[in-house]
């Protein structure tokens, strides 16, 4: 009798802690589409060709687009829970090269005027050759942009900006 009465208070501590935390999240406020415009700005945006692998023997190099910067908060109140995604595509094609989907401001918040870590994106495919100078003459090598989004707790996705990656 006495365990079940552990398991009781057990089971209803369980019932109360879920309770709450389907309180807190759900019923905390949502982000709208423009209060997300009018608080995210992009700021130390680096684009360019990383490598996704690399082997001596034989000679095999991939590269892939990628994209890093940091979320600038410029509203009024503190961003959390936001996400980014881009998408990477070759410059004057529609089909996508690859995408990428990041908790770009997590738990901690970023508070008005404050910026956050460094985000970093990168394509899951890319463009293969032997070496950095088989790739100067590699037509498939060519000018490539990231498409960014960003989302945060009950928005739509936003699309932020579209950069360039060059060769």
């Amino acid at each position: 009798m006495k365990y079940t009465g552990r398991f009781t208070i057990t089971a209803f501590g369980m019932m109360l802690l879920l309770i709450s935390s389907f309180w807190t999240t759900g019923c905390s406020p949502q982000m709208s589409v423009e209060e997300l415009e009018a608080s995210v700005e992009l700021v130390d945006i680096d684009t360019r060709w990383e490598k996704k692998y690399y082997q001596p023997w034989p000679p095999k190099l991939i590269l892939v687009p990628a994209i890093s910067f940091k979320i600038k908060n410029i509203g009024e109140q503190p961003l959390q829970y936001v996400y980014c995604n881009a998408i990477f595509k070759f410059e004057d094609e529609n089909e996508n090269l690859g995408d990428n989907f990041v908790a770009g401001i997590g738990g901690d918040p970023v508070n008005p005027r404050e910026l956050s870590d460094t985000i970093s994106l990168q394509s899951f495919q890319g463009v293969e050759g032997q070496n950095l100078a088989h790739f100067a003459g590699n037509p498939a090598w060519q000018v490539a942009e990231a498409k960014v989004f960003v989302k945060a707790k009950g928005s739509q996705f936003v699309e932020i900006g579209n950069y360039k990656i060059s060769k």
